[in-house]
């Protein structure tokens, strides 16, 4: 079975090949942000499918961020050029969980940790149980709103 860096590099080829140049940069700049995460650190090293989508949702991060950014500064061609990119990496990523998802597994997060009278300071502990749950597929601060409603 192919990695998904080798599915992300074969698009790579597929998009240079048709002339599709924003899905073409877009997968060099996450192939870049991957080889850079294989380096960082003591040695070099292979990333597995599961780091390769941390490095995936972090870009897909930064594109809705910096799209943001753009249409608060009233520059729409720059933010709708960071959306694009970050519906190419969407494709690569895990289907995202809706916000009635999430809030079932923070629930079940509360009931599981016993956290349900503790309030706020119990933060910590139901995020750690929801965080591996949700990893790739669903933004971290939708998921820290959820808790925060339902500890509040």
């Amino acid at each position: 079975m192919a990695t998904l860096k080798d599915r992300l590099r074969e698009d790579l080829t597929a998009a240079i090949k048709g002339r599709d140049t924003t899905r073409s940069s877009t997968l060099r700049m996450v192939l870049t942000a991957i080889t850079n995460a294989e380096v960082s650190g003591k040695e070099a090293r292979e990333l597995s499918d599961d780091e390769v989508i941390g490095v995936l949702s972090s870009e897909a991060k930064k594109r809705r961020e910096a799209a943001t950014a753009f249409d608060d500064g009233g520059r729409a061609e720059m933010a709708d050029k960071e959306r694009s990119e970050a519906a190419v990496i969407a494709d690569y990523l895990p289907e995202q969980l809706s916000a009635d998802e999430i809030s079932a597994l923070v629930t079940a997060a509360i009931e599981k940790t016993g956290a349900a009278g503790e309030g706020m300071k119990a933060m910590g502990k139901v995020m750690g149980v929801v965080q591996p749950q949700v990893k790739g597929r669903a933004d971290g601060g939708a998921v820290a709103a959820e808790v925060r409603r339902q500890l509040g």
